[in-house]
């Protein structure tokens, strides 16, 4: 499964000459955690977050410190977005992994990164829309499923295909494979890792391919003709 496959493609960007009181208006209403920042040509130029926006924008109240600063000149906080937004953003590509931005937010503690395509943003994914995938309906899924191994093998209504919490279940009510067991195996095992809200794929062999692969690998029996000739 790709990025490019979850990813939310009607992106909320802003510009570095946007208001960053602005930008949080928009973060709160919408509840996103942060904003990508393009430029005229939509070339990804930085990303601004709930943090950027929070720092220095909430004084203390002094009705609530016993002990008083002593007054002084103010120095108001960055006005714009590019005076709040960090460079240097962390993104992924479409074509991307989906397993691997898993990793990516967890072991770097992200919350969503934009996706760009040929240099230029496209999209942006989020753990929520990871979560989205997970979530998706067991009936949804086999049904894609079901779909990808019929087209893949031409061998209409000779599967059965059960998802259960994302765990897909394939294998042959009829017919035989017109490539190896273990080559079709692993095809459609490839294939169905390729659906969305798949977490694991187990592959059923056909009961006469199994009982064929037993007395294939079953040890064959030795007769000690010794053991005759002593009774004689």
């Amino acid at each position: 499964m790709q990025v490019r496959d979850v990813m939310t493609r009607d992106v909320v960007t802003v510009g570095p000459e946007t208001s960053a009181k602005y930008a949080a208006e928009v973060m709160a209403g919408r509840g996103y955690a942060a904003l990508p920042v393009v430029d005229g040509d939509y070339q990804l130029v930085g990303i601004v977050a709930e943090a950027d926006v929070l720092q220095d924008r909430l004084p203390s109240d002094p009705r609530l410190h016993l002990r008083r600063e002593e007054a002084g000149p103010e120095q108001p906080p960055p006005l714009l977005v590019r005076g709040v937004m960090t460079v240097g953003v962390r993104t992924v590509d479409s074509g991307a992994d989906v397993a691997d931005v898993a990793h990516l937010f967890i072991d770097e503690r992200l919350r969503s990164v934009p996706v760009l395509e040929d240099g230029r943003l496209v999209g942006i994914v989020s753990r929520r829309d990871l979560l989205a995938a997970l979530a998706r309906p067991d009936a949804e899924i086999r049904h894609d499923v079901l779909d990808l191994v019929e087209d893949y093998t031409g061998d209409v209504g000779c599967w059965s295909v059960q998802v259960v919490e994302g765990v897909a279940t394939i294998g042959r009510t009829r017919g035989r494979p017109g490539i190896s067991a273990e080559v079709e195996e692993g095809a459609l095992r490839s294939l169905a890792h390729t659906v969305t809200g798949v977490v694991s794929v187990r592959i059923l062999r056909h009961p006469e391919e199994a009982a064929g692969r037993r007395r294939a690998t079953a040890p064959a029996m030795v007769v000690d003709a010794s053991a005759g000739d002593a009774a004689r």
